[in-house]
Formats: structure tokens, C-alpha cells, sequence
């Protein structure tokens, strides 16, 4: 069954998500792209429920009733803010002109994921408008996800999400159906010593050495993680990354510094043990510290799971079955390389969730990101396909 997608209005809607700068930094925030997402609702005749997570920051979610009695509770998700578009120079297009050149519309979000966004909406509207079904369609425009994930939080702990069977997640996967996604675990550690002049560093106590030791120690782990746990198959490796070592100033070279801190961002397959990582980390900073007398403090900034759902669940098996029908081709299945909002909505409300939208896996974030028109249009098919085969 071909749902009745209206093409031109998903892609229009794309191109006026894109046009709206809403970059996750303090100063510009979600709420122009919600309240044209609610707008849009209205539009269609739904009753979007709009809720503040934080100021300027709305989260927007529309129940569908199918009208075809009970049934399954399927969500669509997506998320509202960009990452910045850095130097405006390295782009070739506005980076909020939402310009379509070559059948590609570029633009900061185009590909993630105001594409997703958009054909999450005019999916489910197909579906709407095709009859009858049974159960209900959750539509979740949420806020932060570049950030600490506020949105997919607040989200989780409503009796909505409670009530929820399955969630597509609408991040470009490039045609992927993404069984798994990694696990992260941010952790800071402060290294503290003693103040003291360069000249007579006997009288200090130098965090820095033991910073270099901690990053040599960390880059060891490393090994260690991927010896004993072998790639995954759509994962790849464990990594185990430094990605802030600061301490000191440039403007007194002549002071030793009383405190360097190194932050590690470490990516996860099924099978490492969290708990047990930190622990690790946390001995080896211990470790790093000691000849100096150095003393160190670990916190973990952000921890999420591995999350991953079988091949054979239903909402795999329906989103396949979609898009074999609406491609003409058979499912590839991959994983995601970093955490979504979906690793949040299995964690926090045990939600079974799959990953699959429109454009580029590796273009997010970066210079002339773009997404195919084509991928949209094609994405609202499969997304309404797809419930239409979960919820009967």
C-alpha cells in the first residue's frame, strides 16, 4: 500500500526547519523550530502537547489516534537543535538558506535531523490519512539532543513514554536500519597539587607529569578494552579518547599549577561493564598521581548504555518489511557510532528503539551538510509504511 505522502510539503517543511537557527549554545534555543513542528501539528488537526524542559526549550509531542480501536503505542522521535556551523567561510551555501542545488538541500541540520523531523510528521500523516488503524502514533520533536539529552530525559519519565511499544529514531543512518548504537561514558579527572614558582619546582607539587602518565595509561586501557572485547559487528572498537588535558596558564609559564584536569570521552560495545570501566580509570589516575603525591578526583560527566534490539523484534521486522516495499531493495542494517536520544528512551523507559532517517551517516556536523531530496520523501514512505505494518 502506497500512503498518500504530500512530497512537496516534507521537503518545504525541511527547508523552513533549516532556514531557523537553532543551535544548541547559550542564546539561540529549539523554540522556533517547535513552534513551527506545533504549528504543523495544528495543522494537521492534532492537539500537540508543547512542554518547557527548560527556558526557550520546548519539547512538542502529538498523540494520533488511529480510530481503529486498540492496539501497539509506536513513537516517532526526533530532535530540534543543531551543533553550530562553525566558520561560515568553509560553507559554499548559507548555512541557513536551506538552498536545494543538484537535487540535494543543504544547510546546518539539513541531514541532522530537521529531514527526519519533517518526514516523521508527514509519515505519520500519511498513515492518518490512508484510515483507519489500530493503536497510536507518539510524534516527538524533543529538545538538546546535541547536548545532555534534556529532552529524551523529561520525555522518559512522562506516563507517555511509559505507554510506548517501539520508537523509530529519525537520525540519518544513510539507508541503515541501526540495530545498536555505542555506549559513552564522559568522565573528568582533577589532578591536585601544590602551587609553586618555576624555579623552584621542589617546593610544588606538579599535577602535569601526572597528567602525561594518566594519558599514557589511558591510551593502554585502550588496548586492553579491545583485546578483551573483539569489534562488533556494526559497532566496531571500544576507543578510549582524551579530549580536554588543560592546566596552567601561558600568560605565568613561570608558575607551576596547582591543578590539571583531563576529560576522556570512552565509546562502548555490548559487553563492557561501565561500573568496572570507571573503576579502572579511576585506579589508574590514582596511579598517575602517586609519585608526585599528587591527588586526584574522578566524576563522570554523562554515562549511557549500549543499547541494541534483535534483528527478529517486531519493529525491526516492520521497518524492513517498509523499506524493501517502498526502495525495492533488500534492508541493510548497521550501527550507530555515537549515542542518539533512543539510547536515552531505552535506558530511562525501557523502550525498544531503532535508528533510520534520511541522509548521511558521516555528513552531520559538518561544512556543506546536506541531505538528498529524494532520501526525504522516500524516508515519510517508509515511516508510514512501517507503522502501518507495527500497529496491525
Amino acid at each position: 500500500m502506497r500512503h498518500p505522502v504530500d512530497e512537496e510539503a516534507v521537503v518545504a517543511l525541511t527547508r523552513d526547519l533549516v532556514r531557523l537557527r537553532t543551535v544548541n549554545e547559550d542564546g539561540f534555543r529549539e523554540a522556533p523550530a517547535a513552534a513551527l513542528v506545533a504549528g504543523t501539528m495544528r495543522s494537521f488537526g492534532w492537539d500537540p502537547q508543547v512542554t518547557e524542559v527548560a527556558p526557550g526549550r520546548p519539547n512538542v509531542v502529538a498523540v494520533v489516534d488511529g480510530g481503529g480501536g486498540p492496539g501497539r503505542t509506536l513513537a516517532f522521535e526526533g530532535h530540534t537543535d543543531v551543533v553550530t556551523e562553525g566558520d561560515p567561510d568553509r560553507w559554499s551555501v548559507d548555512p541557513y538558506g536551506g538552498e536545494i542545488r543538484d537535487g540535494r538541500l543543504y544547510g546546518r541540520g539539513s541531514a541532522d535531523m530537521k529531514s527526519g523531523v519533517a518526514a516523521m510528521l508527514h509519515g505519520v500523516r500519511a498513515l492518518q490519512l490512508a484510515g483507519p488503524f489500530p493503536g497510536r502514533v507518539l510524534v516527538c520533536a524533543l529538545v538538546d539532543e546535541e547536548g545532555l539529552m534534556l529532552g529524551a530525559k523529561h520525555f522518559a519519565g512522562t506516563d507517555l513514554a511509559r505507554g510506548v511499544d517501539g520508537a523509530i529514531v529519525c537520525e540519518p543512518e544513510e539507508g541503515e536500519i541501526c540495530t545498536s548504537a555505542k555506549g559513552a561514558v564522559r568522565i573528568r579527572v582533577d589532578l591536585l597539587g601544590a602551587m609553586a614558582h618555576g624555579a623552584m619546582p621542589q617546593h610544588g607539587r606538579n599535577p602535569l607529569p601526572a597528567a602525561g602518565r594518566l594519558l599514557v595509561a589511558l591510551a593502554a586501557l585502550q588496548e586492553e578494552l579491545q583485546k578483551a572485547h573483539p569489534a562488533h559487528e556494526h559497532l566496531g572498537e571500544v576507543y578510549v579518547t582524551p579530549t580536554v588535558s588543560r592546566a596552567g596558564s601561558l600568560d605565568q609559564i613561570n608558575v607551576i599549577p596547582a591543578r590539571a584536569t583531563v576529560a576522556v570521552d570512552v565509546r562502548t560495545i555490548p559487553g563492557v561493564d561501565h561500573a568496572g570501566l570507571v573503576e579502572r580509570v579511576r585506579e589508574l589516575a590514582a596511579e598517575a598521581g602517586d609519585p608526585d603525591g599528587v591527588a586526584t578526583e574522578l566524576s563522570i560527566v554523562d554515562d549511557r548504555p549500549c543499547v541494541e534490539i534483535p534483528a527478529d523484534h517486531p519493529l525491526v521486522t516492520a521497518l524492513a518489511a517498509a523499506h524493501e516495499d517502498v526502495l525495492g531493495e533488500p534492508a541493510r542494517y548497521g550501527g550507530v557510532p555515537g549515542a542518539t536520544d533512543g539510547t536515552i528512551l531505552t535506558r530511562d523507559a525501557g523502550i525498544p528503539t531503532v535508528v533510520y532517517g534520511p541522509g548521511g551517516k558521516w555528513i552531520a556536523h559538518q561544512a556543506d551538510e546536506f541531505v538528498e531530496v529524494d532520501d526525504i520523501v522516500r524516508c515519510a514512505h517508509v515511516y508510514a509504511a512501517a507503522a502501518d505494518r507495527f500497529l496491525r
